[in-house]
């Protein structure tokens, strides 16, 4: 890669970074907040009716993803990530005037709608300009982003607190800043620059990219392998406040920072350190970011079983530092070995696909554990399950195949 090249890689990752910490600050206040919003709108009523709002997100967030990707495919993935923010930042503006249970559904479900373009293309984008031996760690930067937007809605239970600001300042400030940065980024970030043509040419129309997603086997194990640790996932970013503060009686504000600053934090070194050594591996092996991946799967197993048998504060941020580990191991290496697997004008339309699969089963293990819970099923035992699904994506990573066409000697850029 050229000098002036290898900057602009590097300035993408940059501006995408803010985009990203935004995307998931949005999601993440939500549940650091559910004892003020629950309070505050009486209709919401159950356990079960939070879970089906933040599962009702995650399906539509799920059922637009792959269209989002073939759009950033077939156009502009520039435009596709630029528009995604000034509509999802719009939308949490106005999250934050809802007054009913029907309202902040109708608000989440446009969430989901305005989320689903971003994602796989800011990854496609990012594995556009990244093409040697950066990948993982370009990808893992702006990954690191994401874990900082959940850190800060880790925080905003103390913002629901505070008499002076409460939940709806959080959702609108949010929305106003999102909002505003939309312009510049459309003006500053540019599709990357490819030597095979342009992209409309290659994109295949909807019906064959189809098919070549899905006769290509390594592409449906990476699908499963995604989608079975997100199951434990979800439920860890969406209910763990509601959890560590039933479990051991602290206030909204500890148990948001508690559930989420430890184990988003050990994620941020594991993505550093995930994303350094898939990158130096894949030098020797064109199965090294695989091989990684599967180390840091590996360490979410032990993590999600301690969880769920933790007896005090203290045991249960430990165990979630370890699953933020294997999570950055996993998380910065999903779009690198989908770009070894799937051909570049199929790249966000797979990880679209990826989303739909994954997203989709977290909605339900959202809802289901709401349902369980208002069942008063140990956490022991939903989180034993949750550990045996990750057991399983161990072996499943491991059988997935670099095609040759796809994967060439890298060197350092």
């Amino acid at each position: 890669m050229s000098p002036p090249l290898a900057r602009t890689a590097w300035l993408v990752v940059g501006l995408l970074m803010p985009v990203a910490l935004l995307n998931y600050l949005d999601r993440q206040m939500l549940a650091s907040m559910k004892s003020s919003v629950m309070a505050d709108i009486p209709d919401i009523g159950t356990e079960t009716n939070w879970g089906f709002m933040l599962g009702q997100f995650k399906w539509v967030y799920a059922a637009l993803s792959p269209l989002g990707g073939y759009l950033a495919d077939r156009f502009s993935r520039r435009v596709a990530i630029a528009g995604s923010l000034f509509v999802w930042s719009a939308v949490t503006w106005w999250t934050g005037q809802v007054t009913t249970y029907d309202e902040l559904l109708l608000a989440r479900s446009l969430m989901g709608f305005s989320e689903a373009f971003y994602i796989p293309a800011a990854l496609a984008l990012i594995a556009d300009y990244h093409t040697g031996s950066t990948r993982s760690r370009a990808v893992g930067l702006h990954q690191m982003a994401i874990y900082a937007g959940v850190i800060a809605g880790g925080f905003a239970g103390h913002v629901a607190d505070a008499p002076a600001l409460g939940w709806r300042f959080a959702f609108t400030a949010c929305g106003v800043v999102g909002m505003a940065y939309a312009l510049p980024l459309v003006l500053l970030v540019q599709d990357a620059p490819r030597a095979d043509g342009d992209r409309r040419d290659k994109s295949p129309p909807p019906l064959r990219a189809a098919i070549e997603l899905f006769t290509n086997r390594s592409f449906l194990l990476l699908v499963l392998y995604f989608t079975l640790p997100a199951l434990a996932g979800w439920v860890v970013r969406d209910w763990m406040p509601a959890i560590l503060k039933e479990q051991f009686g602290i206030g909204q504000g500890q148990a948001g920072v508690a559930a989420t600053l430890y184990w988003q934090v050990a994620a941020v070194g594991g993505a550093i350190l995930g994303g350094v050594l898939a990158d130096r591996w894949v030098r020797r092996d064109a199965r090294g970011r695989v091989y990684v991946s599967a180390i840091g799967m590996s360490l979410i197993v032990p993590a999600i079983f301690g969880v769920g048998n933790a007896g005090t504060l203290e045991t249960a941020v430990a165990f979630l530092a370890l699953f933020g580990l294997g999570w950055g191991f996993f998380d910065c290496n999903n779009m690198p070995i989908l770009a070894q697997v799937v051909r570049p004008h199929l790249r966000a339309t797979g990880y679209g696909v990826m989303n739909f699969v994954s997203i989709s089963c977290g909605g339900l293990a959202d809802w289901g554990f709401g349902a369980l819970r208002d069942r008063a099923v140990p956490l022991n035992v939903i989180f034993g399950l949750f550990a045996a699904a990750a057991v399983a994506s161990v072996a499943l990573v491991l059988l997935v195949r670099p095609r040759p066409d796809l994967t060439r000697p890298e060197s350092p850029a």
